[in-house]
This record gives structure tokens, C-alpha cells and sequence, in this order.
């Protein structure tokens, strides 16, 4: 199926009913509660929504989970009250929403990475919820909220905790960690769902639960049959994938099973992406490889045009439109193929590496064996020692650092900076600054926002290690929630095991200085994959670098890029001075830092201009489809 992808969640009462009929003019199809009322209003393909059934109650599985109507049903005949939901879901894999109707009242949460989002807000006296901010935006005739929008300069996806803002007025963010009550009066209020573990087992103990983990996550894309395809750089994460799922298939033989791997080539000679993904396809006979010429993949920043004119599918800017094209031609390779699904190796950075800031935790907890690894790192990676040796001292607390953040916001980098070895930020997260085009009032709105969340805001866990790995995999699913936005309407879904919940939770259990170690790379999810990846394989510990493909596809776009900031309606906003993007993008820049928010700025742009038009319902030819499904269908 292609075309947007959305669903809506109604309370069980009459505000709950007047809601619905504003939504109707959109919705292909629907869910009902116990009642009758409308449950689920929106546009989904067939087996996307599972619902089971046990008298009055209802549980309803959207996404992908390979669990049956009878199994879902049968675990809802053993939930007594919305308390009980995570107990009755209990060993359902996959990456989903799940949501529940008890009694008149109702519950539902994403996922712990972002990938699975809810929005909620305000319409015809209720508290809505739906998958889509844009959604609600439509149908309450929001516009965009400007502060929000000046934080998208700044990265986008929004890095946390800027990242639950919902960039519409009117229409708020369900953290990740939260589920949404919904009362039969249309009240809502939140509570946590779920609470990231603590990082106390070592590594060798923690392999057995993440290979589990990681094996069922393959496992539900491929339950389904049919053909899968997969990224396969060469590199560790996605390779893995590729020889799990070969494995998953071979193991169940869904119904039609087939594998195609996508690699696409860099620029840079010096690249050995290349030699380690043909080594991993002759492992691999009874799949179908796609590697296009170098030629007939496009560069970054190609097809800009077409981004604009097409209505960009996305609820919120997103920095992919650098890989437009490519994701475009992505889509075709595959789908011709007849792939439903596309793996990609997403997350597994964030779970399977250390980043610098658990130096920090470690000097403190176990100063010998941490003085030792700074000691090999620096040797390795030149860091100076009097700037290390600070950040390392640094003791702010997470309010402290935010307001720190929110007063370096504009300061200027040195011209040398990028040219330089300095030594990595300890902090709790990066000091992102403000892109030389960005207004005044750009950087005051993200100013008051940054020292809004300083008064209350808490860190994802108490030590800066775990917390930084905890923010990057938000920013990672929130990346991948926005691609499967864009690829679905072609009839390609986006899937990224590594970030399924049940994945996350084995792999943070891990002590974070044990996840990646000196001298090893990745030593968790070597040792998890051993035995399905070929030794060989697993071998390699280099990592491709691809700034060769960005000074490429910005001498081949320039132009187009320049054009693309013209008119700007992120100036007529107040938001960027569009000369000094055109000055930027001009200029000569050694290295891609000196346009690191280019993406982020593009993304806000493109996505402002391809937003008008998208508020109106979409015409159905005969009349609006509705797949009702109430208690007599069940």
C-alpha cells in the first residue's frame, strides 16, 4: 500500500464520538471500542493493526509484531485493568504501538527509542492521541511553532531534551518513555512506561540476551515472508543483519522468503566498504545482491526540486532531504524486487560503542583501569591532555549544563577548529551551536527553550555514560521514524532492529565502559553474532568515512542548493539570514563541520515549502473506505 500511513486513538465517550466525525474526512479505516464508539480512526495497510478481543476488553498491536488476532485475544483475556498492559504484552517482539481499551478507558505508548511516537492534543472537547503530529495539526488547523522550528536549525532530529517539542502549536509530544491515559470524559495524563536498566551486567553475561534479543527482532521482519531487503555496507551492523536474516529464513522458510542486499559505493578510493561487503556476499549465495555504479547513484543534495514540488511526507522537518534522491532510487531498486521491508543497521552505534563522556563515570568509579584506557586512546587518537584532563574535572549537573549550553549557544567557532585535534566532550551531551545564517531571534527562541528545560528538566539516567547512549538512541529512532515516513508511501517500510525495545534493554543491561573496549571493535555484538556471521567478517574493525561524498555532492549542487534559499521562508520567518547561507555555501570549507547544520536547515526549508496543500483530506474515489472492526465482526 502507498500513501500515508496514520492512525488516530479516541476516548470511549461522546467527546470521543464528536472528535471522530472531524477526523472522518481523512480516515480509510477504523477500530471500535467495546461500546461501539470509534476506538481507531486512519489509513493503514492490511496486517499493520492486530487487535484481540476478550469481552469487553480490547488490545491493539500497530506495527510490526508477529503476534496473531487469537494470541493477542487471548492475552487480553488475562488484562484486568490498564495496569496490567505490560505484564500481558510481555515477550511480543518487534518495533510497535501498543494500545489497550478497558472499561471505558484507554492507554497507549510507542516505543522506548522514538521509532513508534504519539502526539495528543485537544479536538472537539476530547484528548486525541495519533502516530502523526501533522495529523492533528490538520484537522485542529495548527501552524508551526516558530521556537521549535529555530531548534530544527540547530539538529534535527531535535537532540534531547529539546526533542519532546512537537514543532506544531497546540500539539504536544508524548515522551518515549510515557504512555497516555485516556478517560471516557476525554481527559488524558501521563505515566512512565518504561525505565531504562541498569548498566551491572558484564559484557560476556549480557551476550546471551542480546543475541536472543537481536535474533527475535530479525526474526519479525522476516515472519511475515515474502522478500526483505537489507543495507550491507561492509560494515558490522548491517552486515549482521544480512546473515541474520538469511538465518531467520532459512530457519522458518516463511512463504516465499528471499533476501536482497543494497550496497550503494563512496567516492573515496580509500574506502573498504567495499572489499568487506563483497567478502560478506559470498557468504551469502542464495541472496540477490544490488551494488549500482557509482554513476547511477545519486550524489547527496541531488533532486532538490522534486523534494519541493512532491509534498514532502514527513510531520516535521528532518535532515534527510540531503539523501532524497537517494532514498528515492532506494525504493525503486528494492520494491521492483518486490521487497516489503528494508532492514538497516541503525542503533547499533549507540548500543555497541562507548562514547567519551563515560570517561567521566569511569575515572570516578574504577580510576586505574580508567587511566589506563584514556592513556591507549590518547595514543591512539592524539588528544591533548590539558583540555581532557578539564572536561573530565568538569562536575555540572544536567540543569547546569543545559543553562551553560543556552549562554554558548552563539558563540563563534574558531576558524581552525576543525583543522585541530581537540580533546572529546565529557559533558553530558554536545554543546551544539547556533549555524552562522541564524537570526537573533532564532537564537533567542532556542535560548528560552534550552533554559526552560534547564528549571526541570532530569538526564535519561544518572551518569553521563548511559544517558548519552540513551539520547542517541532517541535520536536515532526519531531519524528512522521520519525515513519510514518517506519510503512507506512507496510501499517500502523502514525497519531497524537495534532499535526494538527488547534489543535496547539487553544491550544497556551491559556495563557501558564494557560495551566497546580498546583494541576490540565492538566486542558485544561480535560475540552475539559469532556463529551466524563468518569469523572472516567479523574480523574487520575499521569503519567507512564519507566526507569525500559530501564535498562531492556540494560541488555538483551548489547551484542547486543556493537556489534552494531563495525566497527563503525561513527568512521571511526571521529565522536565517539567507545571504549568509548563500556566503556559506560558496565559501571553501576543508571539512563538512563547516556546513554541519546545512542538512538540518535544507530539511526546515524544503519541508516549509511543501507544507502548504497537506492540510486538506485526500479525496477517495468512492467515497471514504472504512474497515470497521467492532465486537460482532470479532
Amino acid at each position: 500500500m502507498s500513501g500515508d500511513v496514520w492512525f488516530t486513538i479516541l476516548p470511549d465517550g461522546e467527546s470521543g464520538v464528536a472528535a471522530a466525525r472531524l477526523l472522518r474526512p481523512w480516515a480509510t479505516a477504523s477500530v471500535a471500542h467495546h461500546s461501539g464508539r470509534p476506538w481507531l480512526l486512519g489509513s493503514w495497510p492490511d496486517g499493520l493493526v492486530t487487535v484481540g478481543v476478550a469481552g469487553a476488553r480490547r488490545v491493539a498491536v500497530i506495527g510490526r509484531c508477529p503476534v496473531t488476532a487469537d494470541a493477542l485475544s487471548a492475552r487480553a483475556g488475562r488484562l484486568r485493568d490498564l495496569g496490567d498492559v505490560e505484564r500481558i504484552a510481555q515477550g511480543l517482539t518487534g518495533s510497535f504501538h501498543l494500545l489497550a481499551s478497558v472499561d471505558g478507558s484507554v492507554r497507549a505508548r510507542g516505543s522506548a527509542s522514538g521509532v513508534r511516537r504519539l502526539f495528543h492534543t485537544r479536538l472537539g472537547g476530547a484528548s486525541v492521541a495519533a502516530d502523526r503530529s501533522d495529523r492533528l495539526a490538520a484537522v485542529t488547523g495548527a501552524g508551526p511553532d516558530e521556537r521549535v522550528l529555530a531548534a530544527h536549525l540547530l539538529g534535527s532530529p531535535l537532540p534531547y531534551p529539546l526533542d519532546d517539542h512537537c514543532v506544531w502549536q497546540g500539539v504536544r509530544a508524548l515522551p518515549s518513555f510515557d504512555c497516555l491515559l485516556l478517560d471516557a470524559d476525554g481527559r488524558a495524563r501521563t505515566r512512565r512506561w518504561w525505565t531504562p536498566p541498569e548498566p551491572q551486567r558484564a559484557w560476556q553475561e549480557g551476550v546471551p540476551a542480546v543475541r536472543a534479543a537481536l535474533t527475535a527482532a530479525v526474526g519479525a521482519c522476516t515472519a511475515g515472508g515474502g522478500t526483505v531487503s537489507a543495507d550491507m555496507s561492509g560494515g558490522m551492523d548491517s552486515t549482521s543483519l544480512c546473515f541474520l536474516a538469511a538465518r531467520e529464513q532459512e530457519r522458518s522458510r516463511p512463504p516465499g522468503a528471499k533476501l536482497v542486499t543494497m550496497r550503494w559505493q563512496s567516492l573515496d578510493p580509500q574506502n573498504d566498504d567495499a572489499a568487506w561487503a563483497e567478502r560478506a556476499a559470498t557468504h551469502l549465495p542464495d541472496s540477490e545482491h544490488v551494488t549500482p555504479a557509482r554513476d547511477q547513484w545519486p550524489h547527496w543534495y541531488s533532486d532538490l526540486t522534486a523534494l519541493t514540488e512532491d509534498a514532502v511526507p514527513t510531520d516535521e522537518p528532518g535532515p534527510w532531504v540531503r539523501d532524497g534522491a537517494r532514498i528515492a532510487s532506494l525504493c525503486r531498486l528494492m520494491t521492483d524486487r518486490g521487497s516489503r521491508l528494508h532492514l538497516m543497521g541503525g542503533g547499533a552505534d549507540e548500543l555497541f560503542s562507548t562514547f567519551p563522556p563515560h570517561l567521566h563515570d569511569y575515572v570516578r568509579r574504577h580510576p586505574l583501569a580508567a587511566y589506563a584506557r584514556i592513556r591507549t586512546q590518547r595514543a591512539s587518537q592524539h588528544w591533548p591532555l590539558g583540555p581532557l584532563l578539564r572536561q573530565l574535572a568538569d562536575g555540572r549537573t544536567y540543569g547546569q549544563w543545559l543553562s551553560a549550553w543556552a549562554r554558548g549557544l552563539t558563540a563563534a567557532e574558531p576558524a581552525s577548529a576543525a583543522l585541530v585535534r581537540r580533546a572529546p566532550s565529557t559533558a553530558w551531551g554536545m554543546d551544539l551551536r547556533m549555524p552562522p545564517w541564524a537570526t537573533r531571534d532564532a537564537a533567542l527562541a532556542v535560548q528560552s527553550l534550552l533554559r526552560e528545560a534547564a528549571e526541570s528538566a532530569e538526564p535519561l539516567a544518572a551518569r553521563r555514560g548511559q544517558h548519552t547512549a540513551l539520547a542517541c538512541v532517541r535520536t536515532g529512532g526519531r531519524g528512522l521514524r521520519q525515513l519510514d515516513q518517506v519510503t512507506s508511501r512507496s510501499g517500502l517500510g523502514q525497519a531497524a532492529p537495534y532499535l526494538d525495545d527488547q534489543v535496547i534493554e539487553a544491550a544497556l543491561a551491559i556495563r557501558v565502559e564494557e560495551r566497546s573496549t580498546p583494541g576490540r571493535y565492538k566486542p558485544v555484538l561480535a560475540e552475539a553474532v559469532r556463529g551466524i556471521v563468518p569469523d572472516d567478517v567479523l574480523r574487520r574493525s575499521t569503519k567507512g568515512e564519507y566526507s569525500t561524498d559530501f564535498h562531492v555532492g556540494l560541488r555538483h549542487n551548489r547551484a542547486a542548493l543556493v537556489e534552494q534559499f531563495d525566497g527563503s521562508m525561513l527568512a521571511r520567518a526571521g529565522l536565517i539570514d539567507d545571504e549568509t547561507v548563500r556566503a556559506s555555501l560558496l565559501g571553501v570549507h576543508p571539512t563538512p563541520e563547516g556546513l554541519r547544520s546545512l542538512s538540518s536547515s535544507l530539511g526546515s526549508e524544503i519541508w516549509l515549502r511543501a507544507r502548504p496543500g497537506r492540510t486538506r483530506p485526500a479525496e477517495h474515489r468512492d467515497g471514504p473506505r472504512s474497515t470497521v472492526i467492532n465486537q460482532e465482526a470479532l
